[in-house]
């Protein structure tokens, strides 16, 4: 199990938290192949099962134009690193100190250098590792959040936030944790304060509900989803796709041929057990092997044919509904498959993905009044800024 971690917020400063106001605004996938199926492997890497995964496609998957609470950064490690022993040493990276002002108020060296090491953690790189040109990139990038904040958390300095709110996000945020202790633990180890976590939280409700003031409802449409949907036919087309359960035995690689032939024995009875009339998903329930399938009956929901590996793929497609196979050999080990039920490729029906579209649309027109109101804090403001420019 994942062990809980505290937001960002309390890691480093506060950027932007106000674009949170914003709601997730992607039209999903096509509903009549998202709905059934569970998250997947594609059949080109090395899973339990070959159950399916919702196709990605542009227009397709949700996408979250929420900004995180903390500064983030890409860090990006070089091509080729040497080995340690033989790495020369990595040139420092001088900041003037300031290495902001905006309308007057310093951004210090230190709050840069705090915001920087703590995207580095995050993202799993090595500070040491990355070049001159690298860090500064990565400087000038959470700047340009520093500062914003700063204005924001300026703008909105006069919005009142009362203790119950902030005291009900602190609740959310320890509802993650198995108790209190944990939660202690976690906040000690960030190497934060109750007290700093809650004058963070604070601060960011004010941001968010300030930006909510100067973002107006954006209206939509139903000719401009129409439009939308007319223009972006490719995106809603579903290919052929199958619903189908099966019946797992694990074969794992290192397994002997005395193994392999008990598992292809076992899936024979099962096939035949099934065949004779026995409900497939309670056959699932007390026989597979998949990790999951005392949950689910062995139940894969709809897949088109890239999303299995090669030969449950091809048998799957081959049935018909209600057939059941013999036993397949995959990478995986041996299937007995049961198709339920099949659809043929086409268009998604505007109305089943209108929804979708008009809440797109929407966030899309949002995200650019929450830029706009960014812009002109910015244009607006006096801002000194001392890193190097770029090449």
């Amino acid at each position: 199990m994942t062990r809980p971690s505290l937001p960002a917020i309390i890691a480093v400063p506060v950027a932007v938290a106000a674009l949170a106001v914003l709601p997730s605004c992607k039209p999903a996938a096509p509903p009549s192949e998202q709905s059934a199926s569970p998250a997947a492997t594609p059949a080109s890497q090395v899973s339990a099962t070959p159950a399916p995964a919702a196709p990605a496609t542009a227009t397709t998957q949700p996408v979250s134009v929420e900004t995180p609470a903390a500064p983030s950064v890409a860090v990006t490690a070089p091509d080729a690193v040497a080995p340690a022993a033989a790495a020369p040493a990595t040139p420092a990276v001088e900041l003037k100190d300031p290495v902001a002002k905006v309308n007057g108020e310093a951004i210090t060296k230190a709050q840069l250098d705090e915001a920087f090491n703590a995207a580095v953690e995050s993202s799993g790189a090595k500070a040491a590792d990355l070049t001159p040109d690298q860090k500064l990139s990565g400087y000038r990038q959470l700047l340009d959040e520093l500062i914003m904040d700063k204005l924001v958390s300026k703008a909105a300095a006069g919005v009142e936030v009362s203790d119950d709110e902030v005291n009900a996000e602190i609740a959310k945020i320890k509802k993650q944790f198995p108790s209190e202790e944990a939660f202690a633990a976690q906040l000690k180890e960030a190497g934060q304060t109750p007290e700093k976590l809650t004058s963070s939280l604070r601060t960011m409700l004010q941001q968010q509900r300030w930006m909510k003031s100067q973002v107006k409802e954006q209206a939509i449409g139903d000719d401009d989803a129409k439009k939308f949907y007319d223009s972006n036919q490719t995106e809603f087309q579903n290919p052929d796709t199958v619903k189908a359960s099966h019946i797992l035995f694990l074969v794992n690689k290192e397994d002997s041929e005395d193994v392999v032939k008990q598992k292809q024995a076992a899936a024979v009875k099962a096939a035949e057990r099934a065949k004779k009339g026995e409900d497939f998903t309670k056959l699932a329930k007390e026989l597979s092997e998949e990790p999951g399938a005392k949950e689910s009956g062995g139940d894969l929901g709809f897949f088109s044919k890239d999303r299995m590996v090669p030969e449950f793929a091809e048998a799957s497609f081959k049935m018909a509904p209600g057939d059941i196979s013999e036993p397949v050999r995959t990478q995986f080990g041996w299937h007995i498959i049961k198709v339920t039920d099949k659809k043929p490729a086409g268009t998604v029906p505007f109305d089943q993905v209108k929804e979708q579209i008009t809440s797109y649309l929407k966030g899309t027109k949002q995200r650019e009044a929450v830029q706009g109101v960014l812009k002109n804090l910015k244009d607006s403001a006096t801002i000194e800024n001392t890193l190097p420019p770029a090449k």
